[in-house]
C-alpha cells in the first residue's frame, strides 16, 4: 500500500515544489516549538517535584528564648528536644554566622551586625515517615519552649501550583502549534486542489471516488508533514542534548533540569505531525470535492 502511494503520487498529482517546501519548513518550525514546549513542561514538573520533596523532608523552627535564657541556649535546647522525636532524622541549631551567610546576598554586609536575626533550628525529617508539624510543636511545648514550626507546606503548595500552571501552558502551546500545522495543511490542500482542478476532474471521469482522490492528498501531505516533523524533532533533540551536555547533571539551570530521557519524549513528533496532516488533508479534500459536485 505504501509503495503504491509513492508510485502513484508523482504521476497523478502534479507537484508544487516551491509551495510544498514552504509548507514543510513551516511544519518543521511548529514541530520544533512543540518539542521545546514538551521538554519545558517535563523539566518544570521534574524541578517542582524535586523541590517539593526537599521541602517535605525539612522543617524550620523559630525559637523565642525565655527570661534569663539566651537565644543560643534556647535553640540548642530545642534542637536536642526535636532530635529525640520519632520521624526526625537530625535537628541542628543555626548559629548567627550561618544565618548571616544566608542573608548576606540579600541585605549586604552593612546592616548585618545590627540586624536582629531570629534563632532558628533546622530539622531534617525521616523521608519514609516524617514527623508532622503538629508532632514537632507538641514536643516543643512539652519541653517548655516557645517556638513556631514551619513545615514549608505553603511553599510546597506554591511550587506545585506553579508546576501545574507551566504544564497547562505547555499543553496549550502544543495544541496551538498542532492547530496551526493543521490549518497550514488545510490551506495547502485547498490551494493544491484549486490549482489541480483539471487533474481532479480527469480522475473523477475515469472512475476515481472522492475517497480515493482525498487519499492521494492524504498521502502527499501526511508524508510531507511526517518528514518535516522529523526534522523539527531532530533539531530540538540536538538542542536539548547540547544543553544537557553543557549544563551537567542539572541541565542549564536547576529551574529547568534536563535529562537524557527527555529525548524519548520527542520521538513521537513525526507520527503526530503526520497524523494531524492526514486528518486535516482528508477533511479539506472531501469538503472541497463535495462542494464541487
Amino acid at each position: 500500500m505504501i509503495g503504491r502511494l509513492f508510485n502513484t503520487r508523482p504521476s497523478l498529482l502534479p507537484r508544487d515544489a516551491g509551495g510544498e517546501a514552504w509548507l514543510a519548513g513551516l511544519i518543521a518550525v511548529l514541530c520544533f516549538l512543540a518539542c521545546l514546549s514538551a521538554v519545558g513542561a517535563v523539566s518544570a514538573d521534574r524541578a517542582a517535584h524535586g523541590w517539593a520533596r526537599q521541602l517535605r523532608a525539612e522543617a524550620t523552627v523559630q525559637v523565642r528564648p525565655r527570661v534569663g535564657e539566651t537565644g543560643a541556649e534556647a535553640a540548642a535546647r530545642a534542637a536536642q528536644t526535636l532530635a529525640g522525636v520519632e520521624g526526625v532524622a537530625e535537628a541542628e541549631a543555626m548559629d548567627r554566622e550561618t544565618a548571616e551567610a544566608l542573608l548576606r546576598p540579600w541585605v549586604g554586609d552593612a546592616v548585618l551586625p545590627d540586624l536582629p536575626i531570629p534563632h532558628l533550628v533546622t530539622v531534617r525529617l525521616d523521608r519514609t515517615a516524617p514527623a508532622s508539624a503538629v508532632t514537632l510543636g507538641r514536643a516543643l511545648a512539652e519541653a517548655g519552649l516557645d517556638a513556631t514550626v514551619d513545615d514549608h507546606s505553603l511553599w510546597r503548595g506554591e511550587v506545585e501550583r506553579a508546576a501545574a500552571l507551566i504544564t497547562l501552558l505547555a499543553a496549550a502551546a502544543f495544541l496551538l502549534t498542532a492547530g496551526a500545522a493543521g490549518a497550514a495543511v488545510v490551506y495547502a490542500t485547498r490551494a493544491g486542489m484549486a490549482a489541480q482542478s483539471g487533474v481532479i476532474s480527469t480522475l473523477s471521469l475515469n472512475g476515481a471516488s472522492d475517497e480515493a482522490i482525498a487519499g492521494l492528498y492524504q498521502a502527499r501531505y501526511g508524508l510531507l508533514a511526517a518528514g518535516a516533523g522529523a526534522v523539527g524533532a531532530l533539531v530540538a533533540m540536538a538542542m536539548v542534548a547540547a544543553l544537557r551536555f553543557l549544563g551537567g547533571a542539572e541541565g542549564v539551570t536547576p529551574a529547568l533540569p534536563l535529562a537524557w530521557s527527555d529525548l524519548l519524549i520527542l520521538s513521537p513528533c513525526p507520527l503526530l505531525a503526520g497524523t494531524v496532516a492526514l486528518v486535516a488533508a482528508r477533511i479539506a479534500a472531501l469538503a472541497r470535492l463535495k462542494r464541487d459536485h
